[in-house]
């Protein structure tokens, strides 16, 4: 007969803490980094953030903000060289466009894949955080050097500490969004907040994400000196959807839209004036074919011409040359051409921004707090 022997172990001595880790290295603090690199255009981030404010709330009746940029920054070049055309539209298009660019140094990823610049730098699977975070926050210092205010996704939670000062409107993405620990981050945030409908196309909890967002939190995280801190938030009150579509439909429609404004209703957060919906063009509102983000827009635009004025803005992935590369660690790439999700070229860019920028016209509106829609004065 067999039987079963058990190894004495001596499970006193075995290792409990650290077991999946290989190594812990210390970085800067967010105190050091912003001392080695200082933001160089305050006042811009403080003047978008409340143009965006104005906005969202209805203040301004006139504009609609729209984010537009790379998919992610990975080539500093190229992502001034599209910051100079940004700041060039900003200055043409500034009566009807709050327009800021996408500067994504964070990546979430459903799987596998390139996580941005903050993670891996270098491009090589080396992933130098230490030299990410200062190569992160000098690219966005010299964006907004340019006078071109920066959008960005907080995938870290500690992460808002190094940069947050250099954002003039932030997301939480599709696959954080029902995360309460984005919500409360959210809640203490400086910064008008976008939640997107989850991948499923659930807009639900973007909404639940608002209404958490709003209210005061107490949470954990780390203060500008690095050092793990009890954070009491007050709630933010600027925050709203970011419809991306997701489960395989699209939801920049009419219906889609008063669906998203009607659970906005029920939660309480529907005003007379404000405007809580943004339309992500890209995603699952492109089907992720990066050239029908211009569907996706004009069909936003034609509501808001036929009176729909729930909606404070527009979202695009956009770089200077079209399409996406694979990116592979360590070996070339071509210039301006994203290494994440396809975008939309320059040329169609401007196109498409004019497009908005036209079809807006110097118009102002009353809004009918009834059924979400305006009338137009001239």
């Amino acid at each position: 007969m067999g039987g079963f022997f058990m190894k004495r172990i001596d499970y006193d001595t075995v290792p409990i803490e650290n077991t999946h880790i290989a190594s812990i290295t210390a970085i800067d603090s967010p105190f050091q980094l912003k001392k080695e690199i200082v933001n160089p255009n305050r006042g811009l981030v403080a003047k978008t953030r409340q143009e965006i404010r104005d906005i969202l709330h209805g203040e301004d009746t006139w504009r609609l903000m729209v984010a537009t940029g790379p998919c992610s920054l990975h080539d500093r070049p190229a992502s001034l060289e599209y910051a100079q055309g940004v700041s060039h539209l900003r200055s043409r298009y500034e009566d009807s466009l709050v327009i800021i660019m996408r500067g994504y140094v964070e990546k979430p990823r459903t799987t596998l894949g390139w996580t941005g610049m903050i993670n891996d730098p270098h491009l090589d699977g080396s992933f130098d955080i230490i030299t990410g975070l200062a190569t992160s926050r000098q690219l966005l210092a010299d964006i907004n050097n340019l006078g071109v205010p920066c959008a960005v996704e907080f995938v870290s939670l500690d992460t808002p500490q190094y940069y947050g000062d250099l954002v003039s409107w932030a997301a939480i993405g599709a696959r954080t969004t029902e995360a309460p620990v984005y919500r409360h981050l959210a809640s203490g945030l400086s910064i008008p907040v976008g939640f997107k409908n989850s991948t499923e196309g659930n807009i639900q909890v973007a909404v639940d994400a608002m209404v958490t967002a709003k209210s005061p939190h107490i949470i954990t995280g780390i203060n500008e000196y690095a050092q793990e801190a009890k954070i009491d938030t007050t709630g933010n009150p600027d925050t709203h959807i970011v419809l991306r579509g997701g489960g395989g439909a699209t939801n920049y429609d009419a219906v889609s839209i008063n669906i998203a404004i009607n659970l906005v209703r029920q939660a309480g957060l529907l005003t007379e004036t404000n405007r809580p919906i943004m339309i992500d063009c890209s995603h699952g509102n492109s089907e992720k074919k990066f050239k029908l983000q211009s569907v996706a827009a004009e069909n936003a635009l034609e509501q808001i011409r036929s009176g729909q004025r729930r909606i404070m803005g527009l979202m695009f992935e956009s770089h200077l040359h079209e399409g996406n590369q694979q990116w592979i660690a360590g070996q070339p790439l071509k210039y301006g051409v994203s290494i994440t999700d396809s975008c939309i070229n320059w040329e169609e860019t401007e196109r498409l921004l004019e497009t908005i920028a036209k079809a807006l016209g110097p118009k102002r509106y009353v809004l009918n707090p009834s059924i979400g829609s305006s009338t137009y004065e001239n």
